[in-house]
């Protein structure tokens, strides 16, 4: 292990262990753009925050007696986030653009506040709606103190009640939650919750889950909580059967549970919902309508600035809906957007540069932990029986990899922006592997024929493309989401001329992002594509590794149904679920990372996923008077970039 990958894991080690009572995170000194507990702040600048306040359009409110003194609306102890650049002003409209409702995850990154959260750089984990924490040695028991006196936007305070009103009547609730997520479980067995009194709480599981807290960091931003006080009128423990059929009806539902999802379960609803009491810094000023979405100002958001100051420093985000990322860049270019990340491309760089003045914008680069922009998954589930033979053959993927040509698309379609590489964790992050990076990435042409023709592929058709076994054509059906991150249409068709070069014939075909994820679920895409992402805290998320893999997902639907669905793995696929089960429930820090380097061995080994060019700049767009945005972010999903950013403390200047 490198003296780099030890700093890292080391400290990863630190944020998740250390049982905690205030302060997590071994920080000596006070960092830009992260957030403290007041008392945590108070201690390490020796300033007390003795006063409060508040946007002017608030100050209004409580003059009127609409709206209580901004005293009584934070909690005893508010979040204090540092500032990247300055204390900020109140005021303006943030203009952003999404694609509408299949777009959540745009506005969600931006509000979404789970209980413990990542720090910017997924290295420690930071107190957020819960304050402290306490951790048993065995890593089976976590008790969770909340804020006390944080509230829901609409200003009814969150305690323990909101906490167990999820878990009984939502998580465990068959209707509602058929199957508890993987994450909230150990041993086969979900957690249990009780509460201690009205701010604190236990969650205990059948066996020790070390990776528990950072897995609330990476997926627990819609758990824990939900508003009792509101949502206990849609669920038929509070309600009469009459008066909820009757809501259900209204609203167009058949069942009660799908109004309960509707109204504030699911991870949209807030958006369409505006009568949904949040934890957000915005929320939901309407439904959103055919061209724009208003979010607003909460009244009642518990963060603030290092003086005091209420956040968010922005009034509201209006998100205009276009129809596509195309149309987004050309938004941008023409100044129409004060901050945009999602949906831009390298492929906009140029262009962005080119117009900074025109727009007066400029355009910073954010490090994407995208191993590679391109992953191409050979399906090791597909169901013709003599293409997953083929498929299976490591040395058939060996010859595809070192067929392409990874300096020649970084420098044609990245700009000579990316790294030409394997499909592996990015430097600089716990357990990247520069072997691994390398490995059967250098372009030879010449081997990959000659590996082809050793494993039995040497005949042709009268075309030149190579024949299979059973004496048919040998075609690499390539299917992918349209539009969606990224110019990968050109780098398909550059891999298909690699490809046809060592005689692999190539049909490339995008498809509606709906269909696609239809289609992958039911591992019925014969090459898949998609980005190594998840990079920056992969042991919180091996999505792509082994969790959720475009490359065998019938194999990882056996192991999260516990073999009930999809197909057993065998080999070192099974060998991948084993040691991953043996991660899991390892207390010992330096046994759990020897077997996570074991899971890296493992790909290094077979490549089932085959990468292009990665480590590429994120382009982010923002206007000159839009500020408080850092440089040196990571985008990255594990971190729910641009949540990472901090947002809430994004202001106009002037």
């Amino acid at each position: 292990m490198n003296l780099l990958k030890k700093c890292v894991v080391l400290l990863i080690t630190i944020g998740v262990v250390l049982s905690s009572s205030s302060l997590v995170f071994s920080q000596q000194k006070i960092v830009a753009g992260e957030y403290y507990n007041l008392s945590d702040y108070e201690k390490l600048t020796g300033k007390k925050i003795t006063k409060f306040n508040e946007a002017p359009q608030l100050a209004d409110l409580v003059k009127q007696g609409k709206l209580p003194a901004v005293e009584q609306r934070l909690p005893k102890s508010p979040l204090v986030v540092t500032p990247v650049e300055k204390v900020g002003q109140y005021g303006g409209t943030w203009r952003r653009a999404w694609l509408g409702l299949s777009d959540q995850w745009g506005p969600n990154k931006i509000c979404h506040e789970h209980l413990v959260m990542f720090d910017k750089n997924g290295v420690d984990v930071l107190p957020n709606v819960a304050e402290s924490w306490q951790i048993s040695k065995d890593t089976t028991t976590y008790t969770f103190k909340l804020r006390e006196g944080i509230k829901w936007s609409d200003g009814t305070p969150l305690t323990t009640d909101d906490v167990m009103f999820w878990y009984e009547d939502f998580l465990m609730n068959k209707e509602l939650t058929p199957n508890v997520p993987s994450w909230l479980t150990a041993g086969g067995k979900p957690c249990e919750i009780e509460k201690i009194d009205t701010y604190r709480f236990r969650v205990k599981f059948a066996v020790p889950n070390p990776l528990f807290l950072i897995s609330i960091c990476k997926s627990g931003g819609n758990a824990f909580f939900l508003p009792k006080h509101y949502m206990k009128q849609f669920h038929p423990k509070y309600t009469p059967k009459e008066k909820l059929d009757a809501m259900v009806k209204e609203a167009g539902f058949q069942f009660w549970y799908q109004l309960f999802d509707s109204r504030g379960s699911n991870s949209n609803a807030w958006l369409q919902n505006s009568q949904l009491p949040v934890l957000y810094p915005w929320k939901a000023a309407s439904p959103p309508t055919a061209t724009t979405m208003i979010l607003e100002r909460n009244p009642y958001y518990w963060k603030i600035d290092p003086e005091g100051n209420q956040l968010p420093y922005i009034d509201r985000i209006a998100q205009s809906l276009l129809e596509n990322k195309e149309m987004i860049a050309m938004k941008a270019l023409a100044g129409e957007l004060d901050m945009q990340v999602r949906h831009v491309s390298i492929s906009d760089y140029t262009l962005l540069m080119e117009n900074r003045s025109k727009g007066n914008y400029r355009v910073l680069r954010w490090r994407q932990a995208v191993g590679a922009d391109v992953m191409i998954c050979l399906n090791q589930n597909v169901k013709d029986p003599v293409l997953r033979k083929i498929f299976e053959d490591v040395r058939f993927r060996q010859a595809l990899s070192i067929a392409i040509n990874r300096e020649e698309i970084n420098q044609l379609v990245y700009l000579g922006l990316g790294e030409p590489r394997q499909c592996s964790l990015i430097s600089g992050v716990a357990f990247y592997d520069p072997e691994w990076e390398k490995k059967w990435a250098e372009y030879d042409p010449k081997n990959a024929n000659e590996i082809l023709n050793r494993i039995g592929l040497n005949k042709r058709d009268k075309d030149g493309f190579r024949l299979r076994p059973d004496g048919k054509t040998l075609i690499l059906n390539i299917e992918y989401a349209s539009g969606v991150f990224g110019p990968w249409t050109d780098v398909l068709q550059m891999v298909e001329k690699y490809w046809k070069d060592i005689g692999i014939k190539v049909t490339i075909k995008p498809i509606d992002r709906s269909l696609w994820e239809t289609r992958t679920a039911a591992g019925e895409i014969e090459v898949d594509i998609w980005n190594f992402d998840r990079n920056a805290a992969v042991i919180s998320d091996p999505a792509h590794l082994l969790l959720d893999p475009l490359w065998a997902r019938l194999y990882s639907l056996w192991y999260r149904t516990g073999g009930k669905s999809g197909e057993e793995p065998k080999g070192d696929i099974r060998k991948l679920y084993d040691l991953w089960d043996k991660v899991k429930v390892t207390a010992d820090e330096n046994r759990r990372n020897r077997y996570f380097e074991e899971i890296i061995n493992l790909h290094k080994k077979n490549i089932w996923m085959i990468g292009t060019v990665g480590e590429l700049p994120q382009p982010v767009v923002v206007k000159n008077n839009f500020r408080n945005v850092p440089e040196d972010v990571i985008w990255d999903d594990t971190l729910r970039t641009p949540k990472n950013a901090r947002p809430e403390q994004f202001f106009f200047e002037g």
